[in-house]
Order: structure tokens, then C-alpha cells, then sequence
């Protein structure tokens, strides 16, 4: 396997595959460690001779130190495993905060084109009352309007202009354009006598 840190990208089934020769790694180091608990427990450090400076007569000298040998070679693998399995782990969360910082400069950059290229608004609804046509028709509060009707921010003098191409317009469907969270967003609304005030509430 290539290692990570090599000039390849490295992905998630690599330090899979890391973590995995991690595990076979402490694997084999618990197995040594029974081994040598098997032999009367002796473990790392305890003396291999007798009070006599004989070998003891009560293990297996030769299991007892390949097992050791073993041991050490394994943590030594496993340390230096853990260090590449560090290293991988950096470069991904490096490349995904990278890719992070990407998409978030692309969704700004989009936006920014798309808010150049909006129209000019010159109303806010800052009120729509519940079941009054202008509700119906799905106009919502903070809606920018930049078109209503006829009426657009090149010829908006003043609310008279709406209010004249509504009384003009009663039962038919008017066709206003507005801008909602950045968006342009096209409304039909019919002006019509209501149970409230005016014809559009």
C-alpha cells in the first residue's frame, strides 16, 4: 500500500486500512503477552536464570524470548503506525476543511452574482393580513417588491401608483415580482373586495 504522506491524496479506505493493520498489530502483541503469562507469568523484565545463574528449568527460555523480541518489534510497528495513522487522519480533515472552504466561497460567489443581477426593489411588505388576497396570492412580510403590475422602480413615484393600478385592476390577476432571501420570486395576485379593508389586504 502507498504510504500516506507519499505524494498521493489520501482517502477514508486508507486509514481504514491503517486502523485495521493497527488492530492485527496489537493482535499479535496480545498474544505475545499470554504467551509469556503462560510461562509461569513471566513477563517482560523478569530473570530468565535461577538463584544459580542457571537458565530456569521451569520455561520455555527460547518461546519466552522470541515472544519478547516479538513484543518489541511489534510496539515499535504499532508506534509508528499510530504516527501515520495520525498523519492520514491530518490530511483528510485538511482536505475536507479545504473542500469546506470551497463550497462556502463558490455559495458566497453565487450569491453575490445573483444579487448583482437582481432588480431594483422600491416597496417592503411589512404587513400581509391573514385571508386578505394579497395572502392568498402568497405575498409574504420582508418581501421586496421590484415589480407590480406596470408599476417598477424606473416609474415608482409613490404608493398612489399601486394603489391606482390595484383600483384599475380589481378581479383581474396582476403579475408582481418580488425578491424573497435573495431570490426573485413571481406572485400572481388578484385585487378583490375581502371581508377586510381595501382589495388587497
Amino acid at each position: 500500500m502507498a504510504e500516506p504522506g507519499g505524494g498521493r491524496t489520501v482517502t477514508v479506505s486508507d486509514v481504514q486500512q491503517l486502523v485495521r493493520r493497527k488492530d492485527e498489530i496489537e493482535a499479535q502483541i496480545k498474544a505475545c503477552y499470554e504467551l509469556l503469562e503462560g510461562q509461569k507469568g513471566v513477563g517482560m523484565h523478569e530473570p530468565l536464570v535461577d538463584a544459580e545463574g542457571f537458565p530456569r528449568a521451569d520455561i520455555d527460555l527460547y518461546q519466552v524470548r522470541t515472544a519478547r523480541h516479538n513484543i518489541i518489534c511489534l510496539q515499535n510497528d504499532h508506534k509508528a503506525l499510530m504516527k501515520q495513522v495520525e498523519e492520514a487522519l491530518h490530511k483528510l480533515h485538511a482536505r475536507e476543511k479545504e473542500k469546506h472552504a470551497r463550497d462556502e466561497a463558490e455559495a458566497l460567489a453565487e450569491a453575490m452574482s445573483q444579487n448583482q443581477s437582481l432588480p431594483q426593489a422600491f416597496a417592503k411588505v411589512n404587513a400581509v393580513t391573514p385571508g386578505s388576497p394579497a395572502s392568498v396570492s402568497g405575498l409574504q412580510v420582508d418581501d421586496e417588491i421590484v415589480e407590480f403590475g406596470s408599476v417598477n422602480a424606473n416609474n415608482f413615484q409613490n404608493l398612489q401608483n399601486i394603489a391606482t393600478v390595484v383600483q384599475h385592476s380589481e378581479g383581474r390577476p396582476l403579475s408582481v415580482t418580488v425578491i424573497r432571501g435573495g431570490r426573485r420570486v413571481h406572485v400572481g395576485l388578484t385585487p378583490k373586495r375581502w371581508s377586510g379593508k381595501g382589495l388587497l389586504g
